[in-house]
């Protein structure tokens, strides 16, 4: 198995195609990644364990000239963003601090993925 080479700090892994592999970088989705490997001349089925170091630095290179914001700068950012929301107190802020839906969804059913798992609340009874 080869090298991963390292990208941005991130182990991008080895057997993948260029444009595959450099999804895992936080804030590079499938256009950016095909963005880079056209912007860097690479051949479209190069895997990402024949990338030397040259091309590792163009890889960075291009990212730093199209002014994309990946890994640190984009998590400080977005964090950033939503503590604004929250020292704001808008709707948004506080439905981020409630941990429930920010975007309209219903809450009434669903939004598990926010709310987490059902707290079940029973009934005590008095005893006769």
């Amino acid at each position: 198995m080869g090298i991963m080479p390292r990208v941005f700090g991130i182990d991008i892994p080895s057997r993948k195609k260029v444009a595959f592999a450099l999804r895992y970088i936080y804030g590079i989705g499938p256009t950016r990644a095909n963005v880079i490997v056209a912007e860097a001349k690479f051949p479209e089925n190069m895997r990402s364990d024949a990338l030397t170091e040259l091309d590792v630095n163009r890889i960075m290179a291009i990212c730093v000239e199209k002014g994309f914001k990946v890994e640190g700068d984009l998590r400080r950012e977005v964090v950033a963003d939503i503590k604004r929301l929250q020292n704001i107190r808008c709707y948004r802020g506080i439905r981020h601090y409630k941990g429930l839906p920010v975007r309209g969804q219903r809450t009434s059913t669903n939004a598990r993925t926010r709310k987490g798992a059902r707290k079940t609340i029973g009934v005590i009874r008095k005893k006769d």
